[in-house]
């Protein structure tokens, strides 16, 4: 049987996938979650108050991860220098060792 018949025969037409959630009806479409018309309880400016609220959370973590970036590589920067320190010490010592 072809697509259709069998759809039709066997009852295999399942259908948009939804659910409802915290009272809002969504549905896959297009690989994505989408709220169904109408059904959104909230009001525009709580929508327009969520999505600036993500970007300024967005941006803040943006920056974050950049003083994270600059603390690795002052840290790495750091820790270079130090067993730079560490061989000249070592290198002192054996020489001042050398000449007893």
């Amino acid at each position: 049987l072809d697509r259709s018949t069998r759809e039709i025969e066997l009852g295999l037409e399942y259908g948009i996938p939804t659910m409802n959630l915290a009272g809002q009806s969504l549905k896959f479409e297009n690989g994505q979650w989408v709220a169904e018309s109408g059904s959104f309880t909230g009001d525009r400016r709580e929508m327009q108050r969520l999505r600036k609220r993500n970007q300024q959370l967005e941006e803040e973590n943006n920056l974050l991860r950049l003083k994270v970036d600059i603390l690795l590589d002052m840290l790495s920067e750091t820790t270079a220098e130090s067993h730079l320190m560490e061989k000249e010490l070592e290198e002192l010592k054996s020489h001042s060792r050398r000449r007893k």
